[in-house]
């Protein structure tokens, strides 16, 4: 081993995430366009490639857990140099034909604001949620659609992260239409989309106008987004009920996801799908946080984030692949890298409290 990889061995979580921040920075920051590019190295780009919009509002969601991290001042500079940027490169708005691609930009966003105080992030936000209720019609018991030209199929992604959205700005603002919205979407995500003995929680309903719940679809994401969307409830209303869901759904999680040797959560393949886990891991450490007692959750966290430090990362070009147990293979997709980034920085938080 080189004196330099026996050097960042020896770091701790927090510098372990900063290095990573940093290797994400390098890897795939486009100055031409002030976004990522979707893959390293920067040739496996190709002209029209499809635009993943929602992964580069997971991007401003890393860099706002960098700034909580360090304080340091260039992640705010960087905050606003990418979101302006995206918008740009979507047309001159935030707005888009994917409800949840909205609502992971409003909550990346609201966490800016939070952090920042940048009224324009506040002003985004608001814009997005009035565009985002429109999505809720009474087709399959209610919900909100998955995208603008159809609105029949309902999933979780669409209205979990919704939940979180309006608890959260319930949480700031105390509107009690803000609750509202979310108690409503919440009953009718658990109603239709979890399994009410055991709290797994299914993608979506109708995919295929059929009217089906895609019961294969067994995804990382849809447990994470349900159990962050109980968890802002539980914080907004004290509803203790709520918190059990939360610990029921992530226990569930661990049981039927992870390897039951190691506690590895699975390799979800790339493009969408590579960003599941990353965002499971960042509503498990909060759950964490508020419900310390279900040890089970720390362990799967500092578990998957030993497996991906020891033995899922290139660290002389600094970057991970979709399993995080196996040194990745070129090239590397941004989705990717945000999960993997995600799981280092959800192990330093849990490791600082």
């Amino acid at each position: 081993m080189t004196q330099a990889k026996e050097a960042i061995e020896a770091v701790s979580w927090q510098e372990k995430s900063e290095w990573f921040q940093q290797c994400l920075l390098r890897n795939y920051y486009n100055a031409e366009t002030g976004i990522m590019n979707q893959w390293y190295p920067r040739a496996y780009n190709v002209a029209g490639e499809n635009f993943y919009y929602w992964w580069q509002a997971h991007v401003i969601d890393i860099l706002v857990d960098g700034y909580e991290r360090s304080g340091d001042p260039v992640y705010s500079l960087k905050i606003m140099e990418l979101s302006q940027s995206l918008q740009a490169y979507n047309g001159g708005t935030f707005r888009h034909n994917y409800y949840d691609d909205m609502e992971w930009t409003a909550l990346a966003l609201l966490r800016a604001y939070r952090v920042t105080g940048h009224e324009a992030y506040l002003s985004a936000v608001l814009n997005l949620w009035e565009d985002i209720k429109t999505a809720w019609n009474e087709q399959l018991g209610g919900g909100l659609a998955w995208k603008k030209d159809q609105l029949d199929y309902k999933n979780t992604p669409a209205n979990a992260p919704a939940v979180i959205l309006a608890a959260r700005l319930y949480e700031l603002f105390h509107k009690q239409e803000d609750l509202e919205w979310a108690l409503r979407i919440y009953e009718w995500n658990k109603t239709y989309l979890m399994d009410s003995t055991t709290g797994f929680v299914w993608d979506g309903m109708n995919r295929l106008g059929d009217g089906q719940i895609d019961y294969d679809w067994e995804f990382t994401y849809c447990q994470g987004v349900f159990l962050g969307a109980g968890l802002e409830l539980y914080k907004n209303t004290g509803g203790v009920h709520y918190l059990e869901d939360a610990n029921r759904t992530a226990n569930t999680c661990i049981d039927r996801l992870c390897d039951p040797i190691n506690l590895m959560l699975p390799d979800e393949g790339i493009d969408d799908t590579g960003l599941f886990k990353g965002i499971l891991i960042r509503y498990l450490v909060q759950l964490c946080k508020i419900s310390p007692v279900n040890i089970r959750i720390r362990e799967v966290i500092l578990a998957n984030a030993m497996q991906l430090w020891e033995k899922g990362l290139d660290k002389q070009l600094g970057l991970c692949s979709s399993s995080w147990e196996v040194k990745p293979e070129l090239p590397v997709q941004l989705s990717i890298q945000l999960s993997g980034l995600m799981l280092l920085e959800g192990a330093a938080a849990l490791v600082n409290e």
